[in-house]
Parts: C-alpha cells; structure tokens; sequence
C-alpha cells in the first residue's frame, strides 16, 4: 500500500485539492448526480473554496501526496455543523481520494489521521454524512466502526435535483475503551 505522506494541508495545497474534490465526484457519483452537474464542475471554484477551508481555524484538512507533490487525497474534519449534535461532536465534511488511487490505502491512512486529530481535541464522537445510493462508501465507513444513526436529509440546495443522505456516528470513548 503506497498511501504517501499524511500532512495538514496548506494554502498552496487548494488547487490540487479542488482537483481530487472534482475529478473524485465525477467518477464516484457518476450514475447517482446529473451528468450536467458533475460535468459542469468547476475546479477553480472549488479550490476558491478549500483556500477558505484550509485558513479556517476550526477546520483540519489533511492530504495525502506523493514524492512528486502530487496530492492523492484529502479529508476535513471539524466541529459537527449539525444543529442536533453537541459541541463534543466533530465531523468528516469531506474525504475524497484521486480516482486512479483509489484501493490503495490512502483513504484508511486519511481518516486514521483525522480521527486521531478529533481525540485530540477531546471530541467525544464523530459524524460523517454520506449518500444514501454510495454504498462503496457506506461500506469504508462501517468499517471503521461507523454505524446510521437514523438521521436522513434530502439536500435539495441543487436546482435540478436532490440527494438523500446519511449521518452515520462514531463514538471516540466506545473505540478507545476497546482498543
């Protein structure tokens, strides 16, 4: 398994970042998005967006790269942005690995490091959300000890369609105590 060095993300890191955010989605979501959405994706909008991300000071983004500097995946963690969850509750607003990387390790190696961050920081718990229709997903979650807590949205901030998702939950205190 190469899955490259783990590192906090920097302000120089966005654009590679948007790249994987993009050409993950177009791959990943293809069949379960419009093909006009996820064709239409911008990758300068998105790293607009992770430049923000990666200077906000609740927010911890960690990259995997490689020897050439080529990131091959991402994750964000945080306070959860849930409005029912407790101020102990981070979450996983994102985690996306390079298509071509994909099954390789890095994605474990990602959400290792961010959820030992989250321990860190004395989060009790860990909330990720996830689309109903992605069950390759659904599966690496599950098996990090992640379960549905029964919390479901319809997203429908996209104007020709919406997406049903999960919260699955993990909690810090149960992993540690059987680890």
């Amino acid at each position: 398994m190469q899955t490259g060095a783990i590192r906090k993300a920097a302000i120089e890191d966005a654009y590679k970042i948007a790249s994987v955010h993009v050409r993950s989605w177009q791959i990943a979501y293809r069949g379960q998005i419009p093909d006009d959405f996820l064709d239409g994706l911008d990758v300068k909008k998105r790293a607009n967006m992770w430049r923000e991300l990666i200077q906000h000071p609740d927010k911890v983004i960690f990259v995997a790269d490689n020897t050439e500097g080529n990131i091959m995946g991402f994750c964000a963690v945080g306070p959860s942005r849930d409005s029912d969850t407790n101020p102990s509750t981070a979450e996983v607003s994102a985690i996306y690995i390079d298509p071509d990387k994909w099954h390789k390790g890095i994605g474990r190696a990602l959400l290792s490091a961010s959820l030992g961050e989250v321990r860190n920081r004395d989060f009790d718990q860990v909330t990720l959300w996830v689309l109903e229709a992605n069950q390759r997903a659904r599966s690496f979650y599950e098996s990090f000890g992640f379960m549905q807590d029964g919390t479901i949205k319809d997203d429908d901030r996209w104007k020709d369609f919406f997406l049903r998702e999960l919260r699955y939950r993990l909690n810090l205190r149960a992993t540690e105590q059987s680890a």
